[in-house]
């Protein structure tokens, strides 16, 4: 068990390089058991979550090796189609793996995923995308058997553009005989990475980041080398963090390409932002103002996961913000610890309303989820005193070293282990 400590009050300052993706890296990792070779990825954060998947990889007779931020993945010795219940239930993302396994092993049998308890995440849109690419499901005891003699390409239209769906059916269907095409498909940057990887081990698939995904089943897959992209939940993490101290702060190694719901939100809430090829430099800001409407919305509107550090800022600035959460209806649990600090927030239902105090004071607080988590982080960077975080395993399921991070920006944050 960890406790963040941190001492508010003080300004960030400085320059730091956002880490690899966690939304990217996870199918990433999943799709490599699928070509038998040896696999390289760069830029791979060191994750709680990242490190839950190696042992899903291992377990299924992967020869996983880490240097520093460079994984290597040989899938040459693949035994296992099953994954038991006690790798299924760490994190939510494990049920990629049900694509990648049955792409490859014509079967798969994995327990329902577990994860952070931020709302339903029905897995209904998988599963029947499966069935229509001629992949037999069944599920009892709180298992999802799948078994397929041919997996054929289909013509497959998601109700809701899931990110895991629209995943699982691009692991599952590239090497199909013949083609398969999504529609309304996650248009997220994470997609057309996983969509580059694929196609760097042989796949054909395009159409990546549009709402049309095309897949060409191809015959056979091979080793290949990646670097994954930029998280920018991360980077909008530590531009919440620069805002509420009133600081400048400098992100190099980021697409703001990715971020431009999320920068738009933050300028106007009256912050100065500009913007090159690869970097993005936040200068200080005096008074934050309301968000009027902020609803959360699939790509590229604005991420549910940014919800939680944004209503931080909101919670410090003049006037009343109001929040409408579309995705997750379980996502408000950090409401409670922001109020323990001095928020003034009402919640009903799905929606939030946020009037602005003039300041945070310190508390011990508890992270209830990942997002929630780094929204306490804000907290404690703006408020008066020392504010101490509990339950950091879950800011560590997508933050890599998140209180060295803050600390190359001068704040002042220590890890304590009890």
């Amino acid at each position: 068990m960890s406790v963040l400590a941190i001492e508010g009050g003080r300004k960030l300052e400085g320059e730091i390089a956002v880490q690899g993706a966690k939304n990217a890296v996870l199918p990433i990792l999943a799709a490599t058991i699928m070509n038998g070779g040896k696999n390289t990825i760069y830029n791979c954060p060191k994750l709680r979550d990242v490190d839950k998947t190696i042992e899903v990889l291992e377990y299924l007779g992967c020869k996983v090796k880490r240097q520093e931020n460079t994984l290597t993945v040989d899938s040459s010795s693949l035994k296992e189609f099953t994954i038991p219940e006690e790798l299924m239930r760490q994190m939510r993302s494990s049920i990629i793996f049900l694509g990648a396994i049955v792409n490859t092993f014509g079967r798969a049998t994995v327990s329902m995923p577990g994860g952070c308890e931020i709302g339903n995440r029905p897995i209904d849109l998988h599963l029947k995308a499966l069935r229509q690419l001629g992949i037999e499901i069944k599920e009892e005891h709180g298992y999802i058997e799948c078994s397929a003699n041919v997996i054929k390409g289909a013509n497959i239209h998601l109700d809701f553009p899931s990110v895991g769906a629209t995943e699982n059916i691009m692991l599952s269907s590239c090497r199909a005989k013949g083609t398969t095409t999504i529609t309304n498909a996650a248009r997220e940057p994470e997609i057309v990475d996983l969509q580059n990887f694929l196609n760097d081990m042989g796949a054909k698939i395009s159409g990546a980041g549009g709402s049309v995904i095309q897949i060409d089943g191809v015959q056979t897959l091979h080793g290949t080398e990646h670097t994954i992209i930029t998280d920018r939940i991360v980077a909008a993490t530590y531009l919440a963090c620069g805002a509420a101290t009133g600081g400048s702060i400098v992100l190099k190694r980021v697409d703001p390409a990715h971020m431009e719901a999320m920068i738009n939100v933050l300028k106007d809430m009256g912050c100065r932002l500009t913007s090159e090829k690869d970097k993005i430099i936040l200068y200080p800001c005096k008074c934050l103002k309301e968000i009027p409407m902020l609803r959360t919305m699939p790509y590229p509107g604005f991420p549910t996961d940014t919800q939680s550090p944004f209503m931080t800022l909101a919670a410090i600035a003049d006037g009343t913000s109001i929040f409408v959460e579309t995705i997750f209806e379980n996502r408000y649990k950090h409401v409670e610890e922001l109020v323990r600090m001095g928020a003034d927030i009402q919640v009903d239902g799905r929606v939030a309303v946020v009037r602005g105090v003039k300041k945070l004071s310190s508390a011990n607080v508890s992270a209830r989820d990942l997002r929630g988590g780094a929204a306490l982080v804000v907290a404690g960077l703006a408020a008066d005193g020392i504010t101490r975080i509990s339950n950091v395993e879950y800011i560590d399921r997508g933050y890599e070293d998140i209180e060295k991070y803050i600390g190359y920006l001068n704040g002042n944050i220590k890890r304590i282990n009890c």
